[in-house]
């Protein structure tokens, strides 16, 4: 697996998305208030617009979730799973922190 770095951890704002390309797709990172960190496809399936960075972040129950700018359906960000729409889902893609700078897997895997 090719790990590709994306920014500093800490210019990532807690509950707020910001877009990167990594292996030449668009990719939502999201750093949740509990400093959780969730990496999803940007494309939003349901409009086709590549906005789901700038969704709005934060949960339903304990499931950390951001809702699309355009249609607001919540996206699971540990599954990708749309929890308006059956069915619906995103990429998910492996994020972790390496010496304080963020890094994003360029392969694709769904996390279960």
């Amino acid at each position: 697996m090719k790990w590709t770095v994306v920014c500093p951890y800490l210019r990532l704002e807690p509950e707020r998305g910001v877009a990167a390309l990594v292996g030449g797709a668009q990719v939502a990172l999201f750093r949740t208030f509990d400093d959780g960190l969730y990496a999803i496809g940007n494309l939003d399936p349901i409009s086709g617009a590549a906005v789901l960075s700038r969704g709005i972040v934060g949960s339903r129950g304990d499931t950390p979730v951001v809702a699309s700018p355009m249609h607001k359906q919540a996206f699971d960000l540990t599954t990708g799973e749309c929890l308006d729409e059956p069915g619906v889902r995103v990429p998910v893609y492996a994020v972790r922190v390496t010496d304080g700078m963020v890094e994003i897997a360029d392969l694709v895997g769904e996390r279960t």
